[in-house]
């Protein structure tokens, strides 16, 4: 199994993960949870530098979410310094390989010199167009929707917004990850069978990819491994295998899919 076993026409867009495991693979060694965290952060880099190199325009990454503030303080407060001293040694790579950082979720719980960092980083690289990172923080897809329901709320009821013409685009249009493609393949480290709240709207016909592989050990063979299982799917979005072969066949010859 090796990088050019892939199809490079047939990558997924954008590629969303939910980093489980840190805690478990620190305890299974007597380690200390933090351990644990700072371990990850390496698999965020390897997987983040695997991704731009082969060609995946989109990565979300579910790094902490609303639920994870009722975590143990010191464990926060570790998991905040992770984060800021991780923002601050990328950038420059960031900037030299054409990375755009976006984040979503309740920025203003962070602290503040994280959120500092970050909106900076933010800043830096918005003109990037290589790849974009988007960092789940402070996020909880079921407050993504409310906050979507309320902004619709008050638009229609100050009459910009007729309530009648509410389709599946103007959802996504005031959702956290407007102008951001839904993800094509969601995988789940750990072992875990659940999504915990993410992405809740945008997932709808993502292609589900659960590994018992904790995150900290999740690298390149483990990544390929997902990739190539992906390739393998055949993704109907509500049809037949023969409308798509029917669409496939229109498309070679140069139609257009309607």
């Amino acid at each position: 199994m090796e990088l050019q076993d892939l199809d490079k026409s047939r990558l997924p867009k954008h590629v969303a993960i939910i980093m489980d495991g840190n805690g478990r693979w620190a305890k299974l060694r007597g380690k200390n949870r933090i351990e644990g965290h700072r371990r990850g952060k390496t698999s965020v880099r390897v997987i983040v530098e695997m991704s731009r190199k082969i060609g995946i325009r989109y990565l979300s990454l579910y790094a902490f979410s609303t639920e994870n503030w009722f975590r143990p303080h010191d464990e926060v407060d570790a998991l905040m310094g992770l984060l800021e001293h991780y923002l601050a040694a990328e950038q420059a790579k960031m900037m030299r390989y054409g990375i755009r950082l976006l984040a979503i979720g309740d920025r203003s719980r962070l602290p503040g010199n994280v959120r500092t960092i970050l909106e900076k980083v933010i800043e830096e690289t918005r003109e990037n167009q290589r790849m974009t990172v988007v960092l789940a923080l402070s996020y909880s897809g079921r407050d993504e929707v409310v906050r979507m329901a309320r902004e619709l709320a008050i638009l229609a009821r100050d009459r910009k917004i007729d309530p009648q013409n509410i389709d599946e685009q103007t959802i996504a249009a005031h959702l956290d990850t407007c102008g951001i493609p839904d993800p094509d393949l969601l995988i789940r480290t750990s072992g875990e069978m659940r999504i915990s709240n993410f992405y809740l709207w945008q997932v709808a016909y993502s292609e589900l990819y659960m590994t018992p592989t904790l995150w900290p050990d999740f690298r390149e063979r483990e990544y390929l491994q997902a990739l190539l299982d992906y390739q393998r799917r055949r993704r109907r979005f509500g049809r037949t295998d023969e409308q798509i072969e029917d669409s496939t066949l229109r498309l070679g010859a140069g139609g257009r899919q309607s």
